[in-house]
């Protein structure tokens, strides 16, 4: 466990930003701040046009284990005791906030963080606000945050290259044969009894001979996967379909995804498709309702009000769809005090649709025949503030930029009785397919 702090209490100041600024700044929306920055590439949460944008690092805190995410609490709430906010805008990541990323597992060798940026700037509901964080003593002013989001607009003014297009894809830790190998273990597993679900991923990697440029991955998930939402936490980079939870104020709401269609498979003019194929498949709705059954059951002590819908919806996505489920909770106080997003968040995760039913035995059985550390891909990531409040999804149809020139794409299909080996491989290429646009590189090598 690490942190990195200033001597000072932090400071931060949150103001308005009105169109005359932003159009002065060339600043349309949240995209046309996404290129590269002088210091530091964004950290980014995006969708539909709004969200969160972090440049610089004034602290992060890293931690591993079991205990990540209680240690990562304790860490935001010292901050918090003796910290200095002034805030007229007062809306969900407003005035002291963080972004961050925790690994799947606690048994993972990589960093679960939080870090801080130096200055925010976030666009929702028609608001737009500017966020300067401070731990150096220095007191942020208007001026100054205002100075800030000019270097940032000033070097979006110069385009990013594209990633490059010589990009080659090779297997990770297994190839496609041992994978499908391993789903049928995992079949055989359900079928001797005792578990229910498991979700076995695999990983892929893609090599570059230039270096790859993470902000133009960010520019194409944007563009190409608006109804998701795009995530950058230092290496970790994709656009999530699958909320873990939200939480405003004394409400919190998750969504949750399981059952899936490629939509290439979709023959030409029909109509409907979808829905009868994913609607009427007992094995897509077995899963799906795995899914929802442990995120509810997990949420349930957190809340006095809980509501979901006895049918799931179908999500459309560029490259799947999805049966998808809203779920939306009231929560309860407890001494005074309502559960912060993080909270949630430790007592969430891992739902079923990341992990399988039940969770303890399920997660023993990914360990086991994965053959590779998850990191942070389906762990959760996204952002907090200092009033509890923060959107977590989970780090779906992403990757890992392990270095300049290699980036790891990870995928993963549920597994139940009725699952086929090679309908689920054919599952995994249809999910990393959005981080194969993002890179420029086939669909299916």
């Amino acid at each position: 466990m690490t942190a990195s702090l200033g001597t000072h209490p932090l400071r931060t100041l949150t103001t308005a930003l009105d169109l005359a600024t932003l159009g002065e700044l060339g600043i349309t929306g949240p995209a046309s701040l996404l290129h590269k920055h002088s210091a530091t590439d964004p950290l980014c949460w995006l969708r539909r046009g709004e969200g969160l944008l972090g440049f610089g690092e004034i602290a992060s805190f890293t931690s591993s284990g079991p205990s990540r995410f209680a240690d990562a609490e304790a860490w935001w709430k010292d901050l918090l005791a003796h910290a200095a906010i002034e805030d007229s805008v007062r809306m969900p990541g407003t005035g002291a906030m963080a972004f961050g990323s925790f690994a799947f597992s606690k048994t993972s060798a990589f960093d679960s963080l939080l870090i801080l940026p130096a200055v925010v700037v976030g666009f929702s509901g028609g608001t737009a606000w500017l966020t300067q964080l401070t731990l150096d003593g220095t007191v942020p002013t208007a001026d100054s945050a205002l100075a800030l989001l000019r270097t940032a607009a000033a070097s979006a003014e110069t385009p990013t290259p594209d990633t490059p297009s010589a990009g080659t894809v090779r297997s990770g830790a297994l190839t496609e044969e041992q994978w499908k190998k391993t789903v049928a273990a995992g079949v055989e597993a359900i079928v001797r009894g005792g578990l229910e679900k498991v979700v076995l991923a695999r990983d892929v990697v893609a090599t570059f001979p230039e270096p790859v440029q993470r902000v133009s991955i960010l520019q194409r998930l944007v563009r190409l996967y608006d109804e998701c939402w795009t995530y950058a936490v230092r290496g970790l980079v994709g656009a999530t379909p699958e909320i873990l939870i939200k939480v405003d104020g004394s409400t919190a709401q998750a969504r949750v995804l399981a059952g899936t269609l490629d939509r290439e498979d979709e023959p030409a003019g029909s109509t409907g498709f979808a829905a009868a194929v994913l609607g009427g498949s007992a094995k897509q709705r077995q899963e799906h309702d795995f899914a929802v059954r442990s995120l509810t059951r997990q949420l349930a002590p957190f809340a006095t009000d809980l509501s979901f819908p006895t049918e799931p919806f179908i999500l459309e996505l560029p490259n799947v769809w999805h049966l998808a489920s809203d779920v939306t909770a009231e929560l309860a106080s407890s001494n005074g005090h309502l559960p912060t997003s993080l909270a949630l968040v430790e007592a969430l995760h891992p739902t079923a649709a990341v992990c399988g039913t039940p969770r303890e035995d399920a997660g023993e059985l990914i360990l086991e025949l994965e053959k590779m550390d998850r990191g942070p891909y389906a762990g959760p990531v996204g952002w907090l503030d200092g009033a509890g409040n923060g959107e977590w999804g989970i780090a779906l149809r992403g990757a890992m930029l392990e270095d300049e020139h290699n980036v790891r794409l990870y995928a993963g299909a549920g597994i139940v009785e009725a699952s086929d080996p090679a309908a689920e491989l054919a599952e995994t290429w249809a999910k990393f397919r959005p981080m194969l646009q993002a890179l420029n590189l086939p669909h299916h090598p």
